[in-house]
């Protein structure tokens, strides 16, 4: 089986070579190319468009960006993203608007770890609230405890 194999094996890396031999290229550019290349090339590489003073003062401004400012609006973002579960709570009437908020501040104490749990409670229907009161939304009168006149009833008393 293998005498059959290695006459085919010849042919074809006859044929490779035979191609092959088609693109090699031209001695006579081996020289050339690299001269044309070192000469159209820059004689100085520039690694910045500014120089001097106006480059430092670039590089102050961009320092002042990351190392103050970024670090400031990233707080603010991520505080803001951490009350979006308190003002849905709040909007809705959500019952438990204080643990919600209890949540979210402790989201923010954990790295925001408890901040989808807090979405979902704050998103979700207070079913067992509605099986309990008979109403899923909380009444901002209800909260409201009745006052109690301060001044005692008035007796007439004669003595």
């Amino acid at each position: 089986m293998d005498r059959l194999k290695a006459p085919r094996r010849a042919a074809a890396s006859a044929r490779l070579r035979s191609s092959l031999r088609r693109f090699r290229p031209l001695h006579a550019w081996h020289g050339v190319l690299p001269a044309v290349w070192f000469a159209l090339a820059p004689s100085r590489a520039h690694a910045s468009l500014l120089h001097g003073e106006t480059l430092d003062l670039v590089a102050d401004v961009a320092a002042w960006l990351v190392l103050v400012i970024a670090p400031i609006v990233g707080i603010g973002l991520f505080w803001l993203v951490h009350i979006i579960p308190e003002k849905i709570a709040e909007k809705k009437g959500h019952p438990q608007t204080q643990a919600i908020q209890a949540l979210c501040l402790l989201s923010l104490v954990f790295g925001g770890l408890l901040w989808p749990l807090a979405l979902l409670w704050a998103t979700a229907k207070p079913v067992l609230h509605k099986l309990a009161y008979g109403t899923d939304r909380k009444d901002l009168d209800k909260d409201i405890p009745p006052t109690r006149s301060s001044a005692p009833d008035k007796i007439d008393r004669k003595a």
